[in-house]
């Protein structure tokens, strides 16, 4: 039996109030799920494309916007 989730450590709430589970959780997890996560530490590398591949720019945009700040 896993163990049970802690908010704001393994997950948190969006704005549109969806679960979004944490880069800790996701590290700890292992693997990439290749759904697209939006904290996947595995750049995606079970995505399938074109999904993937959209993905990662977009990932890369935000860090390229952010060393901007």
């Amino acid at each position: 039996m896993s163990k049970p989730l802690i908010e704001k450590r393994d997950y948190y709430y969006n704005e549109d109030g969806m679960m979004v589970l944490t880069r800790l959780y996701l590290l700890e997890r292992g693997f990439c799920c290749g759904k697209g996560c939006t904290n996947c530490p595995y750049h995606y590398e079970n995505v399938p494309e074109p999904l993937r591949s959209a993905l990662v720019e977009e990932a890369q945009q935000k860090k390229e916007d952010g060393a901007e700040l």
